[in-house]
């Protein structure tokens, strides 16, 4: 199973089991990460599931699809490194993905 490891704005680090084929916002309620609320359950709808991805895992991560970037549009906080969890689909090229909640 594909490992994830999300930071908290504490600076704590939560790893997390995902599973391939569901998404990163999914392993991050499953495995409690505080600062995931996921308001919409991973409809793109409302940017509770607002990361940062990781330099070294951006390119494995891959960018913001159209619907994905709109909705980032809108939240604060953004940067290059900005990604909606529940856009983000586990698979084994994902294996060590580190990513950070925003304040």
């Amino acid at each position: 199973m594909p490992r994830i490891t999300f930071v908290t704005t504490e600076g704590q680090s939560i790893e997390v089991d995902g599973r391939p084929g569901e998404s990163v916002m999914l392993a991050a309620l499953v495995g409690m990460v505080p600062g995931i609320e996921a308001v919409c359950g991973g409809a793109c709808s409302c940017g509770t599931c607002h990361v940062y991805v990781d330099p070294q895992w951006r390119e494995a991560a891959g960018a913001p699809r159209e619907l994905e970037a709109g909705m980032l549009e809108g939240i604060g906080n953004v940067t290059g490194a900005s990604r909606l969890c529940c856009q983000i689909q586990i698979g084994d090229h994902l294996d060590g993905l580190v990513v950070r909640v925003p304040v």
